[in-house]
């Protein structure tokens, strides 16, 4: 078990009794707000890629009450330029990413932890840092950008790859954009979130690097 200091363990608290809370919320949630939750959220994303153009992304395979759908992989897959490639993560036994490119449903397979994964060649867990757009799963995200995960720091290792080119979003449901939440040192941030009423709202871009922009939704409300 790794020790913590007063204060990281009450970081790490803090961040347990939140993740309750949030799945809990998500759990309460219907199909039919779901569903509808899920396609707003594919249908900025579809506006996104088109509008970028990548030559490669990353995205993941939503799973129970996560925002975007099961079907995500293909919505995504289809708003793509031919050639551009989608990345999917496989999970390591150290809970760090490898990558595999998205072929198709056809080419999902079990993995652990109720996911889905492509049984495609593993590219390498630096194959992040060749993706111009990085989709990813959050249970919340604070008006810093920081985001909070289930708790294993997949994530968070991952997003240390990035180009600083890139554009990071996680998609959240309503009400999960938060003034702050709970943070220790490893966190990475994410510099914009979807969610279904809001659409794409992005953080203030690092120096040096331009914002994205979404027609009409430019800043975090």
């Amino acid at each position: 078990m790794p020790e913590f200091s007063d204060g990281a363990q009450v970081a790490h608290e803090a961040k347990r009794e939140t993740r309750v809370a949030l799945l809990a919320r998500r759990r309460a949630l219907t199909a039919p707000q779901r569903a509808a939750a899920a396609a707003r959220v594919q249908a900025e994303l579809v506006d996104l890629v088109r509008r970028l153009r990548p030559r490669r992304i990353t995205g993941y395979v939503p799973v129970g009450s996560e925002p975007g759908g099961p079907e995500l992989p293909e919505v995504l897959r289809a708003a793509l330029p031919p050639e551009a490639e989608l990345l999917l993560p496989v999970l390591c036994d150290d809970l760090d990413l490898d990558w595999a490119g998205y072929a198709g449903p056809g080419s999902l397979v079990p993995a652990g932890r109720g996911m889905r994964e492509p049984d495609g060649p593993r590219l390498g867990r630096s194959a992040i840092s060749g993706a111009e757009l990085v989709v990813v799963p959050a249970l919340a995200v604070d008006r810093r950008g920081l985001r909070l995960g289930r708790g294993g720091g997949s994530y968070d290792r991952a997003l240390t790859r990035v180009a600083g080119s890139a554009l990071t979003v996680a998609l959240l449901h309503d009400g999960e954009l938060v003034e702050t939440l709970p943070a220790q040192p490893h966190d990475r941030p994410v510099r914009a979130v979807v969610t279904p009423s809001g659409g794409l709202r992005p953080f203030p871009a690092p120096p040096g690097v331009d914002p994205p922009t979404s027609a009409g939704r430019t800043r975090v409300r």
